[in-house]
């Protein structure tokens, strides 16, 4: 008999176990989310911690419901650091789970659906139809009411599937859907691409002007015939009316179909070089040297002294041996300003993730770094919350402003420090971890002058600015 332990997205102390069966146990492994039942009546979405034979002592293991990924969406050096985190900072791995992954993957019975009005034309099995008339003259149904009607052991799979084809939709009021962003496009019908295309278009559309003019716009381009046209761009930039698209589908003289558009967008590379001052330089080759021996090291430089450039070198040696960095910040507010210096150097290897974006967000960022490969979404910048993102390759780590108390998380649990989890997640990855402050934390200071840590100082502005004078009165 097999078994699996998982971790349930509440703050409970203990991990519970639950049975599986032979070919479950050839499937399962650390990292894939499961969905459980727990206590009477609830069920949930957990994490497998691990899997085995050892039957639980004190009470008789329940049978999962359903598993829910294909390969773990959780990479091993995460589960690492949130059983540091749990352990350091006196909370439930239940606590770390909840906090780290986005909402819409932690569905549960707690959570509320309601039917989409638009829904014609889809095709549904007696099961999802048997589904669906419970909602009849109902504004929301919970999943709790829904397992009671159709079964625990198959709601969550049935609503999964209704959800994935649009015709449920989580409340908001508990959790946002992810949803992806559409951009609407068209392009000519087929027909209409041969010899004669053209002269056929002519005949049908007779007397109509504008839509010749923008038929006839689309063929004056190669791209535009071959790729089609996103619909809002080429009206906004040639005065055309969304009426005339939908009229020209109508007719069949377009197609149109949707092209999925990350809702992040970063600026585009702008090829900028760095180039290192003198004493930046020196800071430069000096922390180059202390990593060789240390894994962390403090840059202690003025105000404006050019750490970022310093950091931007840093990153172009960690990106040339491959992998990923992580970039972390104490406000979310400095990240914009960021993002657009290091883009101009990096264009698209950047991502962005904190906690003020949407679920939709949040979603396609974890699964961009989870799904990542060489040469995309490389360097990762952000507030607190990203220490807690599915790494797969970190080669550097750069904490700007390390004595900020923002990185501290108060309340509610887990209780983290970020800059301190985030040494610990570089040691899991033997990644270079780099502080940087104008004035450091008391704690990280001494860690430097006591030889734990490599201390660099920059102890002139950039371009030798003047210092402030400064009086005591």
């Amino acid at each position: 008999m097999y078994f699996i332990d998982v971790i349930l997205p509440l703050p409970l102390k203990n991990i519970f176990t639950y049975k599986i069966s032979n070919d479950e146990f050839e499937f399962l492994q650390q990292g894939v989310r499961v969905v459980v039942p727990f206590g009477k009546s609830k069920i949930y979405t957990a994490v497998v911690l691990s899997v085995h034979k050892n039957s639980p002592e004190k009470y008789e293991a329940k049978e999962i419901y359903q598993i829910l990924d294909e390969f773990p969406i959780i990479s091993n050096q995460q589960l690492e650091l949130w059983k540091w985190i749990s352990s350091y900072y006196m909370c439930s791995l239940g606590e770390v789970l909840k906090a780290a992954l986005p909402g819409n993957f932690l569905l549960e019975s707690e959570s509320f659906l309601k039917l989409n009005e638009d829904i014609e034309g889809i095709d549904l099995s007696q099961e999802d139809k048997q589904l669906l008339h419970y909602f009849l003259g109902k504004s929301s149904v919970s999943i709790n009411e829904l397992q009671d009607y159709i079964g625990k052991s198959r709601v969550l799979k049935l609503t999964n599937s209704l959800i994935e084809r649009n015709i449920l939709e989580l409340e908001l009021k508990v959790y946002e859907k992810y949803t992806p962003k559409l951009i609407r496009w068209v392009k000519l019908n087929d027909a209409f691409l041969q010899e004669d295309g053209l002269s056929r278009l002519n005949d049908i559309l007779g007397r109509a002007k504008k839509q010749k003019e923008f038929v006839l716009k689309v063929f004056s381009s190669p791209v535009y015939v071959k790729e089609g046209i996103q619909v809002i761009k080429f009206c906004r930039e040639n005065n055309f009316s969304s009426s005339i698209v939908k009229t020209l589908i109508d007719r069949g003289v377009l197609e149109d179909f949707f092209v999925q558009e990350d809702r992040f967008k970063i600026s585009q590379k702008e090829n900028k070089v760095i180039q290192l001052s003198k004493d930046q330089q020196v800071a430069y080759d000096a922390i180059n040297n202390h990593f060789e021996s240390k894994s962390v090291v403090l840059l202690h430089g003025v105000t404006s002294s050019g750490k970022t450039e310093v950091y931007i070198k840093q990153i172009e040696q960690a990106l040339s041996n491959g992998g990923q960095v992580l970039y972390l910040l104490p406000e979310i507010a400095l990240t914009v300003q960021l993002v657009q210096r290091i883009s101009k150097v990096f264009g698209d290897k950047v991502l962005v993730y904190h906690s003020k974006f949407n679920l939709n967000e949040r979603y396609e960022t974890w699964n961009k770094i989870l799904n990542y490969s060489e040469g995309e979404s490389q360097i990762i910048i952000g507030a607190r919350s990203t220490v807690l993102l599915p790494f797969k390759s970190l080669k550097l780590i750069i904490i700007d402003e390390e004595h900020e108390q923002s990185f501290k998380q108060f309340d509610p649990a887990p209780r983290y420090h970020s800059r301190d989890s985030a040494i610990v997640l570089g040691n899991l990855f033997k990644a270079k971890i780099l502080l940087g402050s104008a004035t450091p934390s008391i704690e990280t200071y001494f860690n430097a002058t006591k030889n734990k840590y490599g201390l660099v100082t920059l102890a002139k502005r950039f371009n030798n600015v003047l210092m402030p004078e400064i009086e005591l009165v």
